[in-house]
């Protein structure tokens, strides 16, 4: 095998074994930080010897045996390492009556992705933290990698990785699935931090690209494993749900040259039914699950996409039901960004008047001076109502204010649009 083909193999196989590794690691050593150092010493290795030796046949398991053996390594030459691990091991001694250190090497809960997400997620981390540090240790992706997806410099995702890890070592988070409240709260911050890394793929925030598939592609496997993981929460099923039926229209929403495509000119024919099902088949999970509980966020946006997408045309699109389900996402959430879009329904449903009372109802809230879309989507209800000059003016403002170049020459169409100044 080729040094090429050899480390191409390392890469494939550390996507779909780094997180599996760096879990079981943060259980046996108890600090994420750690287990993610031991975890690098096993790839490094599996570089120095697999084009030379080939890939093993259990490439895996091959990767784990080297990282146990780091630790115990580790172990028997630093003094201070052994007395951290005997701590460790009579943590686990006094909760599950499980002695000596082998055991905490042997021993397999089933669920350490699910704990690695849960300690990746914690709410003790800033945001950015949290995104930088999932895409890290459960998407395997290199800082490289993730500041480029997120057109930040490098150094800033290393530095912020850095301090996630000392965080969550300093508060002692602990390596586990919580439960009661804390469980709701924190898997509630799992899902925010999927959802933040799709949508940056879908729409994002900068840059001259309109999508980046592959973050939302990672997105995508995350949820589907964290689906795979608690096969009964409904939130868990409506975010895959949600992620899968956006995805299907990526080659719609793209034209020939880059530019955005809005829903309403899309041709849907490309988008892909394949996803369209599986999102459809996830929403309908998501409805069977959670009996008698009141849908949530990502269950109530996932019945509205769910809506666009089984119409066969923009006409035929159920907009009254759409904006029933806005009212009530609006109501969940408080957000005026759902009002925003609950605006986008309405007027699709009952005509610009209604929802321009809704869009202007919103300028001063907080938070909303720097929204973009807020005077697009105001622009778009004065141009309806042929009131042109305050609609170019509009769009003008949301130009001005968004980061993302396509979507800032989108605008400044339909500023021109609008007809010459006066």
């Amino acid at each position: 095998m080729s040094h090429t083909d050899a480390t191409r193999a390392v890469e494939a196989v550390w996507r779909i074994e780094s997180a599996r590794l760096v879990g079981a690691l943060t259980r046996m050593v108890g600090d994420v930080g750690l287990a993610e150092e031991f975890a690098q010493d096993a790839l490094v290795s599996a570089l120095e010897k697999w084009p030379a030796e080939g890939v093993p046949d259990n490439p895996g398991a091959w990767l784990t045996t080297v990282a146990k053996r780091r630790v115990l390594d580790r172990w028997r030459r630093d003094e201070r390492f052994q007395r951290r691990m005997a701590d460790l091991g009579r943590e686990i001694v006094e909760r599950d009556g499980q002695a000596g250190f082998d055991a905490v090497l042997e021993e397999d809960y089933g669920d350490d992705l699910l704990k690695l997400m849960f300690v990746c997620c914690h709410p003790v981390l800033s945001t950015e933290a949290r995104v930088a540090l999932t895409l890290r240790l459960l998407g395997g992706l290199t800082t490289d990698e993730i500041a480029r997806a997120f057109l930040v410099p490098e150094p800033t995702v290393a530095q912020r990785i850095v301090r996630a890890k000392r965080t969550l070592t300093r508060r002692r988070v602990a390596f586990e699935v919580p439960a009661g409240e804390d469980r709701d709260a924190r898997l509630s911050s799992v899902l925010e931090v999927v959802y933040l890394v799709f949508n940056e793929g879908y729409t994002a925030t900068s840059g001259t690209d309109w999508i980046r598939p592959e973050l939302c592609e990672e997105a995508m496997r995350l949820g589907r494993v964290l689906a795979g993981l608690l096969p009964k929460e409904r939130e868990v099923h409506g975010l895959v749900a949600l992620m899968e039926l956006h995805a299907s229209r990526f080659r719609a929403r793209v034209g020939p040259d880059g530019e955005p495509v809005p829903l309403a000119e899309q041709d849907r024919s490309r988008w892909d039914r394949l996803l369209v099902n599986r999102g459809l088949k996830a929403l309908a999970r998501a409805l069977s699950s959670g009996s008698g509980e009141p849908w949530g966020p990502y269950t109530l946006q996932a019945a509205i996409a769910a809506k666009h997408a089984q119409a066969v045309t923009p006409g035929d699109t159920d907009w009254a039901v759409i904006a029933g389900l806005y009212l009530s996402l609006a109501r969940l959430t408080g957000s005026p960004v759902v009002e925003v879009n609950r605006a986008v329904a309405v007027s699709m449903a009952f005509g610009p008047g209604p929802a321009l009372e809704i869009v202007d109802a919103l300028r001063d809230r907080p938070g909303m001076a720097g929204y973009h879309l807020l005077p697009a989507v105001r622009g778009d209800l004065l141009l309806r109502l042929d009131r042109r000059d305050e609609a170019r003016a509009e769009f003008h403002r949301a130009a001005a204010l968004t980061r993302n170049e396509r979507e800032r020459s989108l605008l400044d169409g339909r500023a021109r649009g609008c007809g010459a100044d006066t």
